[in-house]
């Protein structure tokens, strides 16, 4: 019965462990990094929002190394932006 117990708890601590490694290796959800954000909206208008300073990349929350886009700005300015908002390119 003994051996049949460490088993279960061994199995236990290999699923929980992969869990956990799993989680942290996997992107922040609450933030993309800049190459997401170009698959996503087309890096001109992402490189734009740049330039406008309407984004900034900021440190990600538990990895202060990686930098990244806040998701919650980034669908917000996406859903903002307007054609009417472009400069004419005599003004570029």
């Amino acid at each position: 019965m003994e051996q049949l117990q460490l088993i279960r708890i061994f199995r236990e601590s290999v699923k929980t462990g992969s869990e956990k490694a799993t989680a942290e290796l996997t992107e922040n959800p609450n933030y993309l990094t800049k190459a997401a954000a170009y698959r996503k909206y087309g890096r001109s208008l992402v490189d734009r929002w740049f330039q406008e300073k309407l984004l900034e990349l900021t440190p990600v929350r538990g990895r202060p190394s990686q930098l990244g886009i806040d998701k919650n700005t980034l669908e917000a300015i996406a859903a903002a932006s307007n054609r009417i908002t472009y400069l004419p390119v005599a003004e570029r």
